[in-house]
């Protein structure tokens, strides 16, 4: 089990360190918002939708390994992906961070974020992008907090 939460921990460094997708799009269709007052965690997200499908996402922020890992990852799992399914991943992922539940499969790299339901002021953390791809789809112009 130890070797498992260190390749975990390792992979969060390493998206903490090297985040994927972290720029502006020049061009998006969509974008949001999220700040997480209580660490101070700011999350800029972009998308670029066409025929109903994530053809490309970035985000921009400062904030913690968790924050920044997590936006990360998402930004992975959520490329290519048509926006009908972006809810039912969210779900998936809350519930991974949340509570006692077995990873689903279509989860990826995102499980490796289920230790921090150990850690429920880092639920927050590891949430705040997805609250923020959600803002952009509903079109919300005011940030989104996790409070």
């Amino acid at each position: 089990m130890n070797d498992l939460r260190d390749l975990y921990q390792e992979v969060i460094l390493d998206h903490n360190k090297r985040p994927r997708n972290f720029r502006i799009l020049p061009q998006p269709t969509h974008h949001a918002n999220g700040v997480n007052p209580l660490c101070g965690d700011r999350i800029s997200v972009y998308l670029d939708i066409e025929d109903g499908v994530i053809q490309d996402i970035s985000f921009q922020g400062a904030g913690c390994a968790i924050s920044s890992a997590s936006a990360s990852l998402m930004t992975e799992a959520l490329k290519g992906k048509p926006v009908a399914e972006i809810e039912h991943l969210f779900d998936a992922f809350h519930d991974v961070v949340t509570t006692e539940c077995e990873c689903p499969k279509g989860l990826g790299k995102l499980s490796v974020l289920a230790g921090v339901r150990d850690y429920p002021s880092r639920v927050k953390c590891a949430t705040l992008a997805w609250h923020a791809v959600r803002a952009a789809l509903e079109e919300r112009k005011e940030a989104v907090a996790t409070e």
